[in-house]
């Protein structure tokens, strides 16, 4: 029987989660009662959905084919539920978001406790990370992020103009020099984020190059790449809405200004675009009239400024 929404609910929070105990945190029910789901959820079924041992679980077959149907099943459920909570023109239920860990600190937050001071009945999830996240598998209502998106299933709005700028402190220029091109930089200690220590640092437009350089400092946290670039550590390159501020007060310098980097541009991902939840709509619409009222950089280097009101369902 598929008519025991309490047991998908759990079994779909158990494979998000990757475990059971995980599963009973976010739900904010005791172990057993979870286990117990699961288990009267499979004997009604008659399938094992989950391999587990005492280190790890994963779906078996029929489960992963389960869990795809559950996690439209709770869609509709949910879209039902976001239909009742329009005709009442109330914002609750659970928001579930991600974003990258320095834009988050410094944009997303605040634009989120405003949304939430202006809507109690609402509750907030909001996960920070530089990792792109996979929403099917999360279940989170969108994500924030730079740049393209290569999947055609997911939902794309444009929030923001965004570009990316090679930049460094004042005190480290006057110790080490200012690159005059491209081919100065490999001269540099470079701050690079991510998992490579030797990466291409490309320039498009009508100056295209691409150069690569070798990290002196390497890391994984966007944050700490900006901080150990206002120590005057060396070269980084990030975006405008991380490092703006330091530019316009002189914390930071802007390098190569006449070599545009490609655009990586700031985007809102939903997992699709039908009826979405009206908490969802609403502040959808609310983050890109307070990202677009934020914005207060020179937009040289960013060739696609315009920002389109209709969502894009990409397929």
């Amino acid at each position: 029987m598929l008519d025991d929404l309490p047991a998908l609910r759990a079994f779909a929070h158990i494979v998000a989660a990757g475990s059971m105990s995980a599963a009973a945190r976010e739900l904010e029910l005791p172990l057993s009662v979870v286990s117990k789901r699961l288990a009267q959820l499979e004997k009604n079924i008659g399938l094992r959905l989950l391999q587990r041992s005492t280190r790890r679980q994963t779906l078996t077959a029929d489960g992963a084919l389960f869990h795809a149907r559950v996690l439209r099943i709770l869609e509709e459920v949910g879209q039902a539920e976001s239909l009742l909570a329009h005709s009442r023109q109330e914002v609750d239920g659970v928001l579930r978001l991600s974003a990258p860990a320095e834009l988050g600190r410094q944009h997303i937050v605040p634009i989120v406790a405003d949304f939430q001071r202006q809507h109690p009945g609402l509750q907030v999830q909001l996960e920070l990370t530089d990792t792109v996240v996979n929403l099917l598998e999360t279940g989170q209502d969108m994500a924030i992020r730079f740049g393209s998106v290569e999947d055609p299933n997911l939902v794309v709005r444009r929030l923001a103009p965004n570009f990316r700028v090679l930049c460094a402190a004042p005190s480290y220029l006057a110790q080490h020099g200012t690159p005059a091109n491209p081919a100065e930089l490999t001269g540099h200690r470079c701050i690079v984020i991510g998992e490579a220590r030797r990466v291409d640092w490309r320039f498009a437009g009508e100056h295209a190059a691409s150069v690569r350089v070798a990290a002196t400092f390497l890391t994984n946290d966007g944050q700490a790449a900006h901080m150990l670039a206002l120590q005057g550590s060396g070269l980084v390159v990030k975006s405008i809405w991380d490092v703006g501020d330091d530019l316009l007060a002189g914390r930071l310098q802007r390098l190569l200004p006449s070599y545009d980097m490609p655009a990586a541009p700031l985007q809102a991902i939903l997992p699709h675009g039908r009826n979405l939840p009206l908490r969802v709509r609403l502040f959808l619409d609310y983050l890109q009239v307070r990202l677009t009222a934020a914005w207060r950089w020179d937009p040289v280097g960013d060739k696609n400024a315009e920002i389109p009101v209709e969502i894009d369902q990409r397929r």
